[in-house]
């Protein structure tokens, strides 16, 4: 790897633990928030997309309620969850403001990154803050989980999320500053790794449970992040983050520990649809659809001749050229009921067929994989 692999990304995720952000009076941590947003502010400046993963609504709610400080019972954290979110969000504004970049909230639960329709409006909205320049924030819905809440779930979300907006580079701030042989807060022998070229039982083995304290990810969460950034083609460095300008200094090829991608981003999403779904209907397509796709293009409803099947947005379908074979498959923009009102019309003729603006696209190139691919 390079020197310095952080400032190789164009699309980075940065996840933010409970313990760096809130102290432990249930504070946050406004100067080293305020350096966060400088460093973010320069990553932009260098080209760099960033979106943040944080963690501590519940620590923050927590005192904000005043609930005692032992474990909460899990309506206890939703209560907490809800009242942190809103201080969370008006900190990060407020640490942003001062270098004139607008933020975004954004909740997720690690299903909305796995059902298909939410997947999709949730990398959608992502891809259009990017676009009109925001920085989205990230945050798990705990408010609304039905299951005990782990903070530590937010190491996977923040893999997820990467994977699911195709970012390159996931970095997750934390206490230590990398993988070691074994817990150095434990063992003074342990060795750090500085890169984990492939995730083996070997490389897992070292990872440990959290010890007590705000954050209770700890490293098994986060190689279980790695894993999934590898597996989605983000490469991974899990830093230090108790220091100020912890992205500046990981910038500079900081200490780290730093997971290589298995593959190209958009390889592994390419490969991830065409083996992990079935496909809920048809498309059948005419020559000249089929030659714009292996071109690399986006099938546009002018090239569609016919649908199959019952299918709503986000669902994957099959598709069939004039003779019959397969010639790939993708994730539908649009309902079946929608694609057959379209389907031979421009794509300037959407609107005024279903009444809004829609996608041009009824699979986009991006959700498509041609047979033999």
């Amino acid at each position: 790897m390079s020197q310095a692999p952080l400032l190789a990304a164009k699309r980075l995720v940065v996840k933010i633990g409970s313990a760096l952000l809130v102290d432990l009076e249930g504070q946050v941590r406004m100067h080293w928030l305020a350096t966060l947003a400088a460093d973010v502010a320069a990553l932009r400046q260098h080209g760099i997309e960033v979106i943040l993963v944080s963690s501590g609504s519940i620590a923050v709610g927590q005192t904000l309620l005043g609930l005692p400080k032992r474990r909460l019972y899990l309506e206890e954290k939703q209560a907490a969850a809800a009242a942190g979110q809103i201080r969370l969000a008006n900190v990060y504004a407020t640490a942003m403001a001062a270098h004139g970049i607008a933020v975004a909230q954004i909740l997720l639960t690690l299903e909305d990154t796995e059902a298909r329709r939410r997947h999709l409006n949730a990398r959608a909205t992502i891809n259009q803050l990017l676009k009109l320049g925001a920085l989205p924030v990230v945050n798990e819905n705990d408010t609304i989980a039905t299951t005990e809440i782990r903070i530590g779930d937010n190491d996977r979300l923040a893999a997820r999320v990467g994977v699911m907006i195709n970012a390159d580079t996931l970095v997750l701030l934390s206490d230590i500053d990398g993988l070691y042989t074994a817990d150095p807060r434990l063992d003074p022998a342990a060795k750090h790794i500085p890169e984990v070229v492939r995730l083996t039982p070997e490389i897992v083995a070292m990872g440990g449970k959290a010890l007590p304290g705000l954050s209770s990810g700890g490293m098994e969460t986060k190689l279980l992040a790695g894993r999934m950034a590898a597996e989605g083609g983000c490469r991974m460095a899990i830093a230090n983050g108790r220091q100020m300008h912890a992205l500046a200094h990981l910038a500079e090829g900081g200490k780290a520990t730093w997971f290589a991608a298995a593959t190209e981003p958009m390889t592994a999403r390419k490969r991830w649809i065409k083996a992990a779904l079935d496909p809920r209907g048809r498309l059948h397509l005419d020559r000249g659809a089929v030659a714009a796709l292996s071109r690399g293009k986006s099938l546009l409803p002018a090239g569609v001749t016919a649908t199959e099947g019952t299918f709503r947005r986000g669902d994957l379908l099959l598709l069939l050229g004039p003779d019959g074979a397969e010639v790939g498959h993708g994730l539908s923009a649009y309902g079946n009921d929608e694609a057959e009102r379209i389907l031979g019309r421009q794509s300037k003729e959407i609107e005024e067929i279903l009444g809004y603006r829609g996608r041009e696209e009824l699979i986009h190139r991006d959700d498509l994989v041609l047979s033999g691919n």
